[in-house]
């Protein structure tokens, strides 16, 4: 089914048993990030605070916070389905023939709830509107202890294009400076920054109009890589099976989700000098380093009159935004079969953090089919982030890292079945020595040798743990182990890791390797230095702090739990 709102969506959550709802007072500031990230990490329900400190709205959190949710909210029994129904519409044979033509008349007819609805009628989104801005009314929250403070974490940034009118829409953090005004967390690879140049190089103001709380098509759509001349509102209504209604913001020209919970009005103005914003506790896990960003000034609030704050909480994975990930992942593999016809599946895994890593599987048809695929991957997109790729052949399942782990061991022979290539990297990278660019390692672990999924995995790897004491340790102490003992691959990470611990020793080496540096090979065997790294190692800035909670703010979640009414078995 699909969901006319952000209401309709919480109503069936409650049917679902999928929302726990929260009565007591908490605190935006850092208890509900305690809570939800525990709830998260437990794989637990949606959580509705109805009592925040300092605010008359509710808070929703964690509302795609799992397969099952996130699946619910793109109105499929699972993602795949979605994969399927676009599988379809890009398989040419199902037009050649009037009889195939009239059998998909219904998939052709869902095509025509793509094109949104404007209308110059006021919107729900607007029952009260506010000239006198004050954010904070809002709930906004502060995440972690280390972040530069209020974050506004679910938004949904329209802007329109100088030169053709066309809007987009993009899912940029904003930072609370003041009463009526935010940073506007745009990187240099995203529309909103490319927008914000021509409003630049024509000295006139942007308008922009965010919306918070919108049905969960629409907020999926706004994350979506799409290419700029495709209407985010278009996806939101292919996935939603309805068109979205947009009406005109009440002070400028931008038109937003009829039926969204809040609606931010105002204006960036490039003739200003920019704002230093940040840091903030970031989906990589790690804090983003405060930087410079235009600053966007509020100069209305509309909302419906029983409006719900929506906001999310990002860190170490798996949280909400991971499966948002996936259902990227499911929903774009049957465009990149067009591209690469030799793909058959991929595995965006939730320690990869969106672009970290991607595991393919591919039907290899000739020598080097492997690093055709990786190029092609590296050239599309938001996939040009990508520092991890490995390929396997057809026959391994690429969402079972168990097996590709054993495939991975038996297959990779040394530095002939690695491939690196330098390009972009996303702004949020903290591994390479520069920012913005760097190194991407490629893992070709296919018909080396065919292994059965019942063969005993012979080739070994070890995890090492150091307390790094000066600069290179890593690397030093990787060779000297690799001389001395036979393991296949050995990692390297800081002693504040178990080393039995592996999913966080895979997010450690998605997050905290250049390939090109951190690569040790001798005689066939393979070590990672995925240790935090020195400015005396060629790094050109800091490295960032783990995203931690105070213990302060753990016992107050501690001994409050009881109060929460949220079962024991998510504390």
């Amino acid at each position: 089914m699909s969901y006319k709102d952000l209401h309709t969506f919480i109503e069936e959550l409650k049917k679902k048993e999928e929302l726990k709802i929260v009565t007591t007072k908490v605190s935006a500031e850092l208890e509900i990030t305690e809570i939800t990230d525990r709830v998260s990490k437990s794989h637990g329900p949606a959580l509705l605070f109805e009592n925040v400190a300092g605010s008359k709205y509710p808070v929703l959190m964690n509302a795609m916070g799992s397969f099952d949710r996130m699946s619910m909210g793109l109105g499929v029994k699972e993602l795949n389905d979605i994969g399927a129904d676009i599988t379809n519409y890009l398989d040419l044979s199902n037009y050649l023939s009037i009889k195939k033509l009239i059998k998909n008349i219904p998939c052709l007819m869902r095509l025509l709830k793509v094109f949104p609805i404007k209308s110059r009628l006021k919107g729900r989104c607007q029952e009260v509107i506010e000239h006198e801005v004050d954010m904070n009314t809002l709930p906004v929250l502060q995440c972690w202890p280390e972040d530069a403070g209020k974050f506004v974490t679910l938004p949904l940034v329209f802007t329109k294009d100088i030169k053709t009118k066309q809007q987009n829409v993009g899912m940029y953090r904003m930072q609370v400076l003041d009463k009526t005004s935010t940073g506007m967390h745009w990187h240099k690879h995203k529309d909103g920054s490319e927008i914000y140049k021509g409003y630049q190089e024509s000295k006139q103001k942007m308008p922009i109009s965010v919306a918070l709380g919108c049905d969960p098509a629409i907020t999926y759509a706004s994350t979506a890589p799409l290419p700029k001349m495709i209407d985010e509102m278009m996806l939101a209504g292919w996935l939603r099976k309805s068109r979205v209604k947009m009406v005109k913001s009440i002070t400028n020209n931008i038109y937003v989700p009829s039926n969204a919970e809040f609606i931010l009005e105002g204006y960036v103005d490039p003739e200003e000098e920019l704002v230093l914003e940040g840091p903030f506790g970031d989906h990589t896990g790690y804090y983003s380093l405060a930087d410079y960003y235009p600053r966007f000034h509020i100069t209305c609030i509309t909302h419906k009159k029983k409006a719900i704050y929506p906001a999310t909480v990002v860190g170490k994975p798996p949280m909400e935004d991971c499966y948002m990930a996936k259902a990227t992942e499911r929903i774009f593999l049957p465009m990149l079969r067009l591209i690469i016809p030799e793909l058959i599946d991929m595995n965006l895994p939730l320690e990869g953090v969106f672009h970290n890593c991607a595991i393919i599987s591919i039907k290899g048809k000739y020598p080097g089919s492997a690093r055709k695929a990786m190029n092609s991957i590296w050239g599309m997109g938001q996939m040009m982030y990508t520092k991890l790729i490995v390929v396997v052949d057809e026959t391994v399942d690429v969402q079972n890292l168990a097996e590709v782990r054993d495939v991975v061991l038996n297959n990779v022979k040394g530095s002939s079945d690695l491939f690196i290539s330098e390009g972009p990297l996303d702004a949020l990278d903290h591994s390479s020595d520069q920012a913005l660019y760097g190194s991407r390692l490629g893992v070709d672990a296919t018909n080396s040798r065919i292994v059965d999924k019942e063969e005993k995995v012979t080739a070994t790897y070890h995890i090492l743990t150091l307390q790094k004491e000066k600069a290179w340790q890593g690397r030093d102490t990787l060779e000297e182990y690799l001389k001395c003992n036979s393991d296949k691959f050995v990692i390297a990470v800081d002693d504040d890791i178990s080393p039995t611990d592996l999913s966080t020793i895979m997010w450690k080496v998605f997050n905290n390797i250049d390939a090109k540096r951190d690569l040790v090979i001798i005689n066939h065997k393979i070590g990672i230095d995925a240790t935090k790294k020195w400015r005396e190692e060629g790094l050109t800035r800091d490295w960032p702090n783990d995203i931690k909670m105070t213990d302060e703010i753990k016992h107050l979640v501690d001994e409050r739990w009881n109060e929460y009414g949220i079962d024991s078995i998510y504390q």
